[in-house]
């Protein structure tokens, strides 16, 4: 059985992922959600994304542009980092379905990865890289390696060439595997046939389904713990689908609501 990456010491499945912090508990990607998944729920990872700025910043942020979470509008990387935290990144969420709206003006703003890192020093994250921006990958390991973050951070992004140049700028990191590495591995559990060996990607950070199809499943999780790989699911807000995955043994469940997946995992 092949090691598991340093990233992992000290850890044993199944782990409490915060999905951009409890995107259905607080605004998604902020301090504030970060915050009370931390303090809170007690998550050992939190899940979060980053964007690049036009004038060259890192900001923790899943969508290309602002306008879904926030009260501006426009693309990321076609504003500034001051004009970005202008913005009111708690304006558009709401608990109830549009009832309430109890972040609205309450300081709420799109985070930089620089303060998340020190906000949070003693955090694991797993970190998605969304664009394959001319050099995004150089700007994110400069903040990685300004913080001294490289062990404690899982990083990749969903386009394979962009995984590649990310490795390449971060090989001391924990890598997810992109799409294509993941799905080949996956497809290829399924049908009885040795999967292919990549030794830059050492995760799978993969949804439960697929077109109707479950993915994740004990013989998927007993290959890749052989082959010194772990699984992360995304996104389980379900507890009775929660306690499957933990009874199965899967390494770690990413989620939106923090709360509920505290109150399977301390169950156990």
């Amino acid at each position: 059985m092949s090691q598991l990456h340093p990233f992992f010491g000290g850890l044993r499945p199944t782990l409490h992922i915060a999905h951009r912090g409890g995107a259905q508990l607080a605004p998604e990607n902020t301090v504030v959600a970060f915050s009370q998944a931390v303090d809170r729920y007690r998550t050992q990872i939190i899940e979060t994304d980053v964007q690049l700025t036009r004038d060259g910043v890192i900001v923790i942020a899943h969508d290309d542009t602002v306008d879904r979470c926030t009260d501006g509008s426009g693309d990321i990387h076609d504003l500034t980092l001051a004009e970005l935290q202008r913005l009111d990144a708690g304006f558009r969420f709401t608990p109830d379905g549009g009832r309430t709206f109890p972040f609205r003006g309450t300081g709420v703003r799109i985070p930089t990865l620089r303060e998340v890192l020190a906000r949070f020093p003693d955090m694991r994250f797993n970190i998605e890289v969304k664009r394959a921006l001319p050099g995004i990958e150089l700007a994110f390991a400069e903040e990685i390696e300004r913080a001294h973050a490289a062990r404690r951070v899982c990083v990749g992004a969903s386009e394979d060439a962009l995984g590649a140049r990310l490795y390449d700028a971060l090989p001391g990191a924990c890598h997810f595997h992109p799409r294509e590495a993941l799905t080949a591995f996956v497809l290829s559990v399924h049908s009885g046939q040795e999967p292919p060996e990549d030794p830059r990607f050492c995760v799978l950070d993969m949804p439960l389904w697929y077109d109707g199809h479950r993915l994740v499943t004990p013989a998927l999780i007993d290959a890749a713990r052989r082959r010194g790989k772990w699984i992360n699911v995304w996104t389980i807000d379900d507890p009775a689908e929660m306690r499957r995955l933990v009874g199965e043994g899967v390494g770690g469940i990413m989620t939106d609501r923090p709360d509920l997946l505290r109150q399977v995992l301390d169950a156990r």
